[in-house]
């Protein structure tokens, strides 16, 4: 069993999997679109991954506003939500994202990857924060 942890874009989805202890999360890819709403591709990657990785539970990033409201972008994050839980039968968890982009762009000027390459990485590594956060809350509340 695996966690699949997802940082949903207008143009890409970055992908993370879990180790199989639930412990740890690790990018795999971005899934990249030319349209906003041409999703039957991702989907199918998606579904792909899942039976490839044995995936039992789906996490989703929620961009909230700052300000904890629902804008536009976390109304698109929550219908992904139906239509993966639709396609794939999985349950799918949103976890709130507010600021993963940002520490992503952080980790990675401390890694040294330069300006022009953080793009092709951003979302895969925005995922993998997502999940972390997610795999350590669950491993929070089971011990208390």
């Amino acid at each position: 069993m695996r966690i699949m942890g997802l940082d949903y874009g207008s143009k890409t989805v970055g992908v993370a999997i879990s180790d199989p202890l639930l412990i740890t999360a690790q990018g795999i890819e971005i899934i990249r679109r030319k349209d906003e709403n041409k999703l039957r591709r991702t989907l199918a990657r998606i579904e792909e991954l899942i039976v490839e990785y044995e995936v039992s539970e789906i996490v989703l990033g929620l961009p909230k506003n700052m300000n904890d409201t629902i804008g536009d972008r976390a109304k698109l994050s929550l219908e992904f939500q139906e239509k993966l839980e639709r396609r794939t039968g999985l349950p799918v968890t949103m976890w709130d994202e507010r600021l993963t982009t940002v520490a992503a762009k952080q980790a990675m000027i401390e890694a040294g990857i330069r300006r022009e390459e953080r793009k092709d990485y951003v979302d895969k590594i925005a995922a993998v924060f997502i999940l972390q956060g997610y795999l350590d809350y669950r491993t929070n509340k089971e011990t208390e």
